[in-house]
């Protein structure tokens, strides 16, 4: 059985993190996929250099090439993938931005 995965939404239904893919260059936007794919099809057994745990539950999925793209994300009860949020990193360390909100959304979606 594949894996579910799953986009945060706010609180009035917007994926932000598919609105961000969508703006991504098309080559990019594919390996975005690709990478949705391989969490889908391995979950959990998805290890680097695909994934990064980062602490706490939550973990990267690293898209590498043109653009360099993050993408946070967290394991929920019945095999599925909760995609909390991505960006596009242009430094060598992840920026405590980034992470916040990713943190924030997990806080958030832990709670209902």
């Amino acid at each position: 059985m594949s894996w579910i995965v799953e986009f945060y939404q706010t609180e009035v239904g917007q994926e932000v993190v598919l609105d961000f893919v969508y703006s991504l260059q098309v080559a990019t936007q594919a390996k975005v996929a690709r990478g949705f794919a391989l969490l889908k099809a391995h979950g959990a057994d998805l290890g680097m250099p695909h994934t990064k745990f980062l602490g706490n539950g939550l973990l990267e999925l690293r898209i590498r090439g043109r653009q360099e793209v993050r993408v946070f994300y967290i394991y929920a009860i019945g095999k599925r993938i909760i995609v909390l949020h991505a960006f596009v990193k242009k430094t060598q360390k992840t920026p405590q931005k980034e992470l916040k909100i990713a943190r924030d959304r997990q806080k958030e979606v832990e709670l209902v």
